[in-house]
């Protein structure tokens, strides 16, 4: 038998400390919710550690209470931190149902049944590891790194508290006078301290790529539009060799400096977050749209042929020609200019289509604006003649 005392004091401040390391964290960045939840629930998983040892020295009906009620509480909030993490949304239709377990659990203890009351708690806990799992390998938006750690960590847990209920039963213990005796309790401790531990790190882990994660989408992310900027257009495509169905897009708001000029800055931004919607409503695989800087937009579209590019632009001209913003002068409307260079079989690089986007754009709109101009050949500055696109 492993020395119960000394391992379940030892397992309730080790997750103390971590309870406090990750309040001490989320004070630090009080946007990740998840963080606090966890530390509660390892709270309470270090409350029921020491009910446990103490129901083993003074075995009280309301002692049994408690210390189940604190084993499902807690798995049940480390299971909602988890779900904020992921943000699935299904802690809160569960709350009730766990509710009325520990409800259900409180009420077979004090009746004596406190064999059956650990089955009741342990078959809970399992199920909630379960879902813990289920949610994480079903959610489309979570690093397929932590999915590992999670998987070794909720398996065991489930299974070791699922063969602590499976023994009992087995025994029929349906009245125990304190805690199981068993070689799967003992296999549970065990279990029980990795968990703790493990708990704490991956939380802290889900922080930190949280953390960086969104620091990335920031730093690729233009604040004004939503869209992203020129570091992602050259993060994502500096590598990418352009050929035959790909094209790029230079696109710029017809007189936007006489629009901030004449209505005034914040009538600009609302003018080039309506842009913004306008591509964003095109978008599909293969349509990515960013903002250069200023009212110069950049489209680069693949996997399309030369009249679907056409037609995607022609559908944001119009679009966003039929925009009207409101303002102390009046409505206002505006046009866009478009150069767009093609891929070819030559396979070249962004810094080409660029070039050649960029001339045609600006032939575009020494041709009256309002119109899409087709580069030649990437890169060397010539053009096809213009085309009023949209009406």
């Amino acid at each position: 038998m492993l020395d119960f005392g000394s391992l379940l004091l030892a397992t309730a401040l080790s997750g103390a400390c971590l309870s406090g390391t990750l309040v001490a964290i989320w004070l630090t960045a009080r946007q990740s919710r998840f963080v606090l939840t966890m530390a509660v629930g390892i709270l309470l998983l270090v409350s029921h550690v020491i009910a446990f040892w103490l129901y083993g020295q003074y075995a009280s009906p309301w002692l049994g209470q408690a210390m189940l009620s604190l084993l499902v509480a807690g798995f049940f909030v480390v299971f909602t931190s988890a779900d904020q993490y992921i943000e699935r949304g299904w802690s809160g239709p569960a709350t009730m149902p766990i509710a009325a377990i520990i409800a259900l659990t409180v009420v077979v203890t004090a009746a004596g049944y406190d064999g059956l009351g650990f089955v009741i708690a342990y078959s809970t806990v399992t199920g909630i590891l379960i879902m813990i799992a289920t949610a994480f390998w079903t959610s489309k938006n979570v690093d397929r790194r932590v999915l590992a750690p999670v998987s070794l960590l909720t398996g065991s847990s489930a299974v070791s508290f699922a063969l602590c209920a499976f023994v009992i039963v087995q025994q029929k213990q349906w009245v125990l006078g304190g805690v199981p005796r068993n070689w799967a309790e003992d296999v549970n401790t065990v279990v029980v301290v990795a968990c703790m531990t493990a708990l704490g790190a991956l939380t802290i882990s889900f922080h930190h790529l949280r953390t960086q994660s969104r620091l990335t989408e920031e730093t690729l992310t233009d604040p004004l539009t939503g869209l992203m900027n020129r570091r992602a257009l050259s993060s994502l495509h500096d590598g990418t060799r352009f050929g035959p169905g790909m094209a790029l897009a230079m696109v710029d708001l017809d007189h936007f400096k006489r629009t901030n000029d004449v209505f005034g800055h914040v009538v600009g931004d609302r003018v080039l977050q309506r842009f913004a919607d306008v591509v964003r409503r095109q978008y599909r695989h293969g349509v990515e749209g960013f903002r250069l800087g200023g009212e110069e937009f950049a489209i680069v579209m693949s996997g399309m042929s030369a009249l679907e590019v056409y037609e995607t632009l022609r559908k944001i001209g119009a679009s966003f020609g039929a925009e009207v913003v409101s303002t102390k002068l009046g409505p206002l409307r505006s046009t866009v200019s478009v150069g767009v260079c093609f891929g070819d079989d030559e396979a070249r690089s962004l810094e080409q289509l660029l070039l050649g986007a960029d001339a045609a754009l600006y032939a575009a709109k020494r041709a009256g604006r309002n119109r899409v101009a087709t580069a030649e050949t990437a890169g060397n500055g010539a053009y096809r003649e213009p085309e009023l696109l949209f009406a």
